[in-house]
């Protein structure tokens, strides 16, 4: 896409499917990297993931022979990559460390948040141009996702939750705005160079402490899930930004807390709440709405 205004269209049947998948993927990553890392340190858990996502990327790079995209310039996706990198790499530490203090229903539907930003990205600089119809879309899928994600203050917000959630909100925002832009070079590119940065920082982390945390062998396979999982989520969403309006894709990709609530349903028997299925039900009607019109 180029960097003029939108038309008022709909997102393509395609970048539809593929936001929603890289929500699924995303969601279910995001499950298990937060029920591991109640048992192990999160900057572990997120190092190791994020090595496996590098060696993923890199396999498909070779098989794809994706190596002549633009890497520098104002197109390129070398430096849109890099920082795309940091941000995600701080996010998901805030994320994991937050899920690991036992306040799911705080800690996500704030961190679900970060949403606003790629989305404001889009119509305020990228001008992407929302009719109304699609605007009640949006703002059902959203809320929905914030919902659904089961935000609970009956117990009050504590301090150190909200400030992990509210962090990763805005680090995972600024991610994936850059994510967006390199992708425009290259979807496959920017994700391997955004894995290839975070590894230099887990290398970075690994020298000072020299442990992952008592990861192992039974983790193994949970652990080569969540690091290909998470890599395939930024991929598809990466490739989704670039088949229709970019607001529509990431407002998509944001509808992650409901797989994550969802899984947590039904593996750890956490009930859902009334504001839960509001909130799926919503999530529902906004997708249909963005899908239809």
């Amino acid at each position: 896409m180029g960097g003029g205004a939108q038309g008022c269209v709909a997102l393509p049947a395609m970048a539809t499917l593929l936001a929603l998948f890289s929500s699924l993927l995303w969601g279910t990553a995001d499950y298990h990297g937060g029920k591991l890392s109640k048992a192990h340190p999160a900057i572990a858990v997120l190092g190791v993931t994020q090595a496996i996502g590098l060696v993923f990327g890199i396999g498909l790079v070779i098989v794809s022979g994706d190596f002549s995209s633009n890497a520098f310039g104002a197109d390129g996706y070398f430096i849109p990559g890099a920082l795309a990198g940091i941000l995600g790499y701080c996010g998901l530490i805030c994320l994991y460390a937050g899920l690991s203090t036992g306040r799911m229903g705080v800690v996500s539907p704030i961190s679900s948040l970060g949403a606003l930003i790629p989305l404001a990205y889009a119509i305020v600089i990228k001008g992407d141009q929302l009719s109304t119809i699609i605007s009640v879309g949006v703002a059902a899928a959203l809320i929905g996702g914030f919902l659904a994600s089961g935000p609970e203050v009956s117990q009050g917000l504590p301090l150190k939750p909200v400030l992990l959630a509210l962090s990763a909100a805005i680090f995972f925002g600024l991610a994936l705005v850059f994510m967006a832009i390199g992708s425009q070079s290259s979807a496959l590119m920017t994700m391997t160079m955004m894995r290839t940065t975070t590894l230099v920082i887990g290398l970075g982390i690994f020298a000072r402490y020299r442990h992952i945390g008592g990861l192992g062998k039974p983790e193994l396979p949970i652990l080569i899930f969540i690091g290909v999982a998470d890599f395939a989520a930024n991929l598809l969403l990466g490739v989704a930004t670039t088949k229709g309006l970019v607001s529509l894709a990431m407002v998509l990709g944001s509808l992650y807390p409901i797989a994550t609530a969802l899984l947590a349903y039904k593996f750890l028997h956490e009930r859902l709440h009334k504001v839960q299925y509001v909130g799926i039900a919503l999530a529902v009607v906004g997708v249909s709405i963005i899908s239809a019109f």
